[in-house]
């Protein structure tokens, strides 16, 4: 039986990863900074603790562990990254994670590990068009990315690599997306533009209006959870040990998105365009290089996808109105 340490295992990503490892077989360990919000999981053993105290990483990470996925991150949407006001938060937590993690799985040789990148990444410069063909992962240098976010997942992207190259520890690297689905975070500032629309779908009356930042022109693809991890999984089984995208190519603009929303949950609604954090104008994967070395792409269409991730908020939505 292999053994699994799922890191950010009480956040999104992190817990449907260990749902998926558990469905496979593995032993795994979950360890966050708090429990699941949403589910409760099937992990052999879940331990509450903070990964930027090196002696919490230590706990957790066995002698010869067979896995190690790391997604704990000190992050959120637009309304969190692009304020400005997180910003010495988000790097020094997120690289603390980082720093403690691959520096406790190296020195007790843990046969392989995955670290959750992100599209944020990507030079702004290449990003200030709505009609983005696709970010292809040669584009990261020279690198300018948009926010603090991106800067430490690109230090943090560096120092995975480094450590395969001076300690033999097998690294995967994936630049995710903007993955959504259910049992993410939907409210509280920290959500993202799937579970920002559905919410406020959701709790808009039919014929009513939503507020969107900017004009909604700046345009995103989205990755639907399910799609993520097969991804990541297949990426673990593979000898690749580049930075690959694993994300969406159909790009959508957020207005456009909105609609998508409402028309899923059988209403008219109009959109109040306001200001605020908007992030780059246009962003969409290119999956060129990760159909040449996974032979695998998504295929999921986000229609499909926000019809699931609808329903569970809305369900979400009438449970907090309940209560």
């Amino acid at each position: 039986m292999k053994k699994a340490l799922v890191c950010g295992a009480g956040g999104f990503i992190g817990g449907h990863m260990v749902k998926r490892l558990k469905a496979e077989g593995y032993w795994v360990r979950g360890v966050d900074i708090k429990e699941h919000e949403f589910s409760t999981l099937p992990a052999d053993d879940f331990v509450v603790g903070d990964l930027t105290d090196p002696r919490v990483v230590a706990s957790v990470v066995d002698e010869g562990m067979d896995e190690i996925y790391q997604f704990a991150a000190d992050m959120g949407g637009a309304g969190y990254i692009f304020t400005g006001e997180h910003d010495a938060a988000v790097m020094h937590n997120s690289a603390l994670c980082n720093l403690n993690t691959v520096e406790e799985a190296a020195r007790k040789k843990v046969g392989k590990i995955f670290y959750s990148s992100s599209a944020c990444i990507y030079p702004e410069t290449i990003q200030v068009d709505t009609d983005n063909p696709g970010l292809e992962e040669g584009f990261a240098y020279p690198a300018q990315p948009d926010s603090e976010y991106g800067w430490e997942k690109l230090f943090s992207e560096r120092l995975y690599l480094a450590y395969q190259r001076n300690y033999g520890i097998a690294v995967r690297v994936a630049r995710f997306h903007n993955i959504f689905g259910p049992e993410g975070t939907w409210c509280g500032g920290k959500e993202k533009a799937p579970a920002a629309m559905c919410r406020k779908v959701a709790e808009t009356e039919d014929g009513g209006s939503i507020e969107m930042w900017g004009d909604g022109e700046q345009t995103r693809s989205f990755l639907y959870i399910d799609e993520c991890i097969e991804g990541v999984r297949k990426l673990m089984e593979s000898d690749f040990s580049d930075p690959v995208n694993i994300g969406s190519d159909e790009m959508i603009s957020i207005n456009d998105l909105a609609i998508m929303t409402a028309d899923i949950a059988g209403k008219k609604i109009s959109l109040n365009h306001i200001p605020g954090p908007l992030g780059v104008r246009g962003r969409n994967s290119e999956n060129t290089l990760i159909k040449a070395k996974l032979n695998w792409a998504p295929s999921e269409t986000l229609r499909s996808g926000m019809e699931k991730t609808y329903n569970w908020i809305a369900d979400q939505v009438s449970r907090a109105v309940e209560s």
